[in-house]
């Protein structure tokens, strides 16, 4: 396929059109980049506003919410660059710099994906993410690198990272078609993980660059402590074990996920009287046993 531009820039829109139209505003257009908003079935065809306010914007609107990696699925078949830049409709450039990105990714056959430097949006803007620790093969937990420090260049050497963060991935269109399209079946959160799996096993390396940083409001969409993100959380960790843990390692994991974890955080909501969180594990649990992946509705 002839690659038109030289860079897409992809992103996935449910029901945040303020957050959205911000993003866009901080981009500056030019000839040789896209910019692509999938509109994952918000309540209001949110895809046509934008397209009234940026006709330079191409914009698609599913009918049915398709998950962060359904959204971006179609982002990435709809785009025509040599690079792809998936990045969160929650986020806002205050310094366009992407070309240390594309030069990362062109400095070696065998890097197929490099994220930014990570920074919050708010206060004094501290660091979400400079990189990641390897997974946990029990928990399956791990760190972001420099998550709630302040900024002083600390994270400013660049990296590779055995994952990459679904805020922000520049990546290889060459890259994708070898490796596949980002798994639907978790609909929210470690699908990028389960990607940035994917993407080593097929040889390729994933790196941090910070000479460009990305300022991201996190989880505007599902809220940091809702039934919502509780369900996906409790259900998808089991969920990338599945896929990608073998042997006793799997099951010692699935044990530690549903026997104790699972448990506790069903006791502790309990206790707390959070009804609607102690349902969203079980459903989570139960969803997970019988294979059934779909969008959970509080």
């Amino acid at each position: 396929m002839q690659n038109e531009y030289k860079l897409s820039i992809i992103t996935v829109n449910y029901n945040g059109l303020e957050d959205t139209c911000a993003l866009i505003d901080s981009i500056p257009f030019n000839d040789n980049m896209e910019v692509i908003v999938e509109d994952n079935a918000s309540k209001e065809d949110e895809a046509a506003l934008i397209s009234l306010r940026y006709p330079q914007v191409k914009t698609i609107r599913s009918n049915k919410n398709l998950g962060f990696a359904g959204g971006n699925n179609i982002g990435i078949k709809a785009a025509k660059g040599k690079y792809l830049f998936l990045i969160n409709n929650d986020t806002i450039f205050k310094d366009y710099n992407i070309q240390p990105l594309i030069d990362r990714l062109e400095s070696s056959s065998t890097i197929g994906m490099v994220c930014p430097k990570i920074r919050f949006a708010w206060g004094n803007n501290p660091v979400q993410f400079a990189g990641y620790t390897p997974l946990s093969k029990m928990t399956v937990r791990n760190q972001a690198i420099g998550y709630g420090e302040e900024d002083k260049g600390q994270y400013d050497i660049p990296h590779p990272t055995p994952y990459a963060h679904g805020a922000a991935m520049l990546i290889k269109r060459e890259a994708i078609e070898k490796v596949g399209l980002m798994p639907e079946c978790f609909f929210l959160y470690y699908e990028e993980f389960d990607w940035s799996m994917m993407f080593a096993r097929a040889g390729y390396e994933i790196w941090y660059e910070p000479a460009c940083t990305i300022y991201h409001k996190e989880s505007q969409s599902t809220g940091q402590n809702s039934p919502l993100r509780t369900y996906y959380i409790t259900r998808n960790r089991q969920l990338l074990v599945k896929r990608n843990w073998h042997g006793l390692t799997k099951y010692l994991s699935y044990i530690y996920i549903i026997g104790l974890v699972s448990t506790r955080d069903i006791l502790k909501n309990m206790i707390k009287g959070n009804k609607n969180h102690v349902k969203a594990i079980y459903q989570a649990l139960c969803d997970f046993a019988n294979s059934k992946f779909y969008e959970y509705e509080v």
